[in-house]
């Protein structure tokens, strides 16, 4: 049966005697199927195999969102039921016609050629039909012993069978794709919506999935639980209001064997595109309802190609307004034919090689138009390996340019740090005193130092920035804070200024909002060294302001910041050896990442995390709520005012949108100051407002003149409002677990008991999983785990970083390829680290062009 389709087997006989638990391995069945699939693709021995471990794959991470032990158990019989089905398929004792198969299998893709394709070169060769066919026929019990044999079949790489290289064409691939017959300046248009304005940026608008139809199942034979794509046609489509006023849209589709439902939520515009009549194509998960197969939420698109002629897998691309998928697959087909070959392939051979990658070209063609499984994989893996490597050669290249250039040595004051410490009404954690001693490790060496220092909420980030402050002015040299908003700049003033003016250090605060004469006072005591820690806002990086010997740059919620911005701070540093500024770099950030994570995206900054809370932060207690169930969050919160104290409510939009059936806060917070709350002061805050407008709302919260302060996400990092006790979060599905996480960060600050409650407008799966993973751990980093499992890196950050390069197809959830890269990345800096020799030229260019957009990371 092959080691891990048997270990699969005793694991699900085991879960299954344990109770349908999730308890057979330890960590759970998701974490065993994370290192199954790959042993597993290496002992697929043909395609529907392949196909086999990708669907169990798929199934097993998805066991411990199952709602409970009824669901579990029918995944389980229905994943024992298909190793049953492949065994009996295979023959028990037919094992040396394993690799016979696979040569048999892949004939299937061959024997049919896309329509689109006729000019293209066939990229396979023929393979023979009737040897397979003898050999299986004759294959006796007793010819154990001829197993090795077909092995190296089985392990030989696909692309022995596609088209060689051509010579590079770099200029023909920048020409833009109207330079690609039949796209025409409409067209071009609409390709530009989706970044690709040269035929380079389209052969990388990579498809977001696949339909398989190689292995496309009748309805009748759909199980519980797996990830399927059907072809049939709709019978009828109808929407209904729920109780809620949740519009559900229902369609019955039928293929002739059996017919099933799909269900789409908030989505009524589908009434009028999905007609009765009309052939479908639908992927995604079968779901159950009251003891039914239905798909809940599945992809979709008219069926506008006969699969079942073509039976291949077939690429499904992001759309745009006006673009079809027949269209753009067929504009794909052409630029892929035409000018896949003439890409250049940076990677040098001997990598290539050693790692048995695609060559480029080949990961270009496969992964468009793959021809199994297998080569797909491939493909993706050859990818997403160069996307990891150019991104970990730059950093390698940042780090040693920072780590080139001189520093400001400056010794730790160890009798005025004991006296810091002493002076503080609690102890430091043993996190807060190892992060101390290794900043001013950094700060005593000849080099600047570039950390990152993560905290959860609440972790005490500051005082060791305080430390870091101590250290600089004792010295003799100056340090200079800058935090995104005023409130926050004035907020780590009141804080810093209590903590080091015992100490005998001038502090100062400096934003937008300073008076003139104040400014210049200022202004003479930084450039004369009188004033040793400035704290403020952008304002501190004006062409006004000169210090002394800055020596120490802290910059607070750092991805706030751009690029420019960061520099520019740094550029008011005292001079080094070299002539130029080059202050010690302190970046802090309050959003946890998950160390590998914060280790691939920030490579060339050293790392220090607060993994450990201060004794007496309180927990917030968390509570997720059915939308049914508002009444009840709303009177809780009368009751906390009318004890005095203050809440949050927050609304995933400004206002309302026909698109998304969500709350938004200016229609919200009309209605419930008038109707849910006359008697409360409720305030407005949103990203649309001026900034004058955002600090003056957020003052008069701080102030206690608003009981109730109605927000979008725009309040996800702010002021500490001590006397707020509720966090009330509507559409929480909507946002991601690490945002939520920053906004029940916002209360909890003072002495009070202090609650989230999570209204959900979408009863998902994922949404589910999400919500119980808030109310069950106050821990950031387990939540941002647990979210970055979730939603992949893309959706984690919302926004591409400022800073680094655009990932399209890597994940850096994918440890094992983030570790082979940054390996590769590391022993080739180590023998060439500017790329100047011959053989890296392209390599050198390459890495360029990917950071060109980047600019610096911290």
């Amino acid at each position: 049966m092959g080691r891990s389709f048997t270990r699969l087997e005793r694991v699900l006989n085991l879960e299954a005697q344990q109770g349908y638990k999730n308890k057979a391995v330890v960590g759970g069945i998701r974490q065993f199927a994370t290192f199954w699939v790959g042993q597993a693709r290496e002992e697929a021995v043909d395609e529907a195999d392949r196909a086999l471990v990708e669907q169990v794959a798929e199934a097993l991470l998805d066991y411990g969102r199952l709602p409970g032990v009824e669901a579990r158990k029918k995944a389980v019989d229905s994943l024992t039921a298909r190793l049953k089905t492949r065994q009996e398929r295979l023959g028990t004792k037919a094992a040396p016609a394993k690799p016979v198969r696979q040569r048999e299998k892949p004939e299937r893709p061959q024997k049919q050629e896309r329509p689109s394709q006729k000019e293209r070169p066939s990229r396979r060769e023929p393979q023979p039909k009737p040897k397979p066919k003898q050999e299986r026929r004759a294959a006796p019990p007793a010819a154990k012993k001829a197993k090795p044999k077909p092995k190296p079949v089985r392990e030989k790489p696909p692309e022995v069978r596609l088209l060689p290289p051509l010579d590079p064409d770099l200029a023909g691939l920048a020409q833009p794709v109207t330079a690609i017959k039949g796209v025409g300046p409409k067209l071009a248009e609409k390709l530009d919506r989706l970044n690709a304005e040269t035929i380079w940026d389209l052969l990388h608008v990579f498809p977001r999935r696949y339909d398989d139809y190689t292995l496309m199942k009748p309805i009748k034979d759909l199980t519980y639980g797996e990830q399927v794509t059907v072809i049939g046609t709709i019978w009828e489509t109808r929407a209904r209001r729920t109780r809620a006023n949740q519009i559900i849209v229902h369609s019955i589709i039928s293929d002739g064997t059996a017919k099933i439902q799909a269900t789409w939520f908030n989505q009524k515009w589908l009434v009028d595109k999905l007609k009765a009549g009309m052939q479908i194509v639908l992927s995604g998960k079968v779901d159950q309802y009251l003891g039914r197969l239905v798909f809940n939420s599945p992809e979709w698109e008219p069926l506008e190609m006969d699969p079942l002629l073509t039976r291949r897998i077939v690429p499904v691309y992001p759309l745009t307004e006006g673009l079809t998928a027949k269209k753009m697959r067929q504009v794909m087909d052409t630029a892929v034919t035409r000018w896949s070959r003439h890409i250049p392939d940076p990677l040098p051979d001997s990598i290539r090689q050693r790692r048995n990658f695609y060559q480029l070209h080949q990961a270009i063609q496969e992964i468009h138009f793959p021809a199994t499984q297998d080569s797909l994989h491939r493909a993706r893996t050859r990818i997403i390996f160069d996307e990891l490597f150019l991104l970990q050669l730059g950093m390698q290249s940042q780090r040693h340019k920072w780590q080139a250039q001189p520093g400001i040595p400056l010794a730790a004051d160890e009798t005025a740090l004991a006296q810091f410490r002493a002076s503080l009404p609690y102890q430091l954690t043993n996190a807060q005193n190892r992060v101390v001693d290794e900043i001013a490790n950094d700060m005593a060496q000849e080099t600047p130092m570039n950390r990152l220092l993560q905290g959860d909420v609440g972790a005490g980030k500051t005082v060791v920035a305080a430390a870091a402050m101590i250290i600089a002015a004792k010295a003799g040299a100056q340090a200079a804070l800058m935090a995104p908003t005023e409130i926050l700049a004035e907020q780590h003033y009141a804080g810093l200024n209590e903590l080091l003016a015992p100490l005998g250090i001038v502090t100062c605060l400096l934003t937008g909002s300073t008076p003139a004469a104040e400014k210049a006072q200022i202004y003479a005591a930084l450039a004369s060294g009188e004033i040793q820690v400035a704290i403020g806002t952008h304002a501190l990086i004006q062409e006004a302001v000169t210090f002394d010997k800055l020596a120490l740059a802290v910059i607070d919620e750092q991805h706030r910041f751009g690029v420019d911005q960061r520099q520019a701070l740094r550029e008011k540093g005292a001079e080094t050896a070299n002539g130029k500024p080059n202050p010690h770099l302190l970046v802090m950030s309050a959003t946890p990442i998950p160390r590998t994570l914060a280790l691939s995206l920030y490579g060339d900054l050293d790392l220090s995390v607060l993994d450990e809370m201060p004794p007496g932060r309180q927990e917030i207690k968390t509570r997720w709520l059915r939308h049914s169930e508002r009444e009840r969050a709303y009177a809780f919160i009368r009751g906390q005012i009318e004890q005095g104290r203050q809440a949050y409510v927050i609304y995933p939009l400004v206002e309302e949108s026909d698109k998304i059936d969500a709350k938004a806060a200016v229609e919200e917070y009309e209605r419930l100051q008038n109707e849910v709350f006359p008697k409360a002061k409720v305030g407005l805050i949103h990203g649309r407002l001026k900034s004058s407008e955002k600090e003056a709302a957020m003052r008069a919260f701080n102030a206690g003149e608003i009981d109730i302060l109605v927000a979008t996400s725009v309040i996800e990092v702010g002021v500490d409002v001590p006397n707020s006790t509720v966090m009330l979060i509507e559409g929480a599905n909507r946002f991601g677990l690490a945002q939520l996480h920053q906004f029940r960060g916002r209360v909890g600050r003072g002495e009070h008991q202090s609650y989230c409650i999570l209204i959900s407008d979408a009863e998902t799966a994922v949404a589910e999983e999400r919500l119980q993973a808030l109310e069950q751990t106050n821990d950031g980093f387990i939540l941002a785990e647990k979210d970055l499992e979730i939603r992949g890196p893309g959706e984690f950050f919302g926004r591409r970083q400022s800073g680094l390069p655009e990932l399209h197809l890597a994940s850096l959830l994918d440890i094992n390829m983030l570790e082979i890269a940054q390996t590769e990345a590391a022993d080739l800096f180590a023998a060439d680290p500017n790329l100047e020799k011959p053989e890296h030229e392209l390599l050198q260019k390459s890495v360029a062009k990917f950071w060109e957009q980047a600019g610096d990371v911290s």
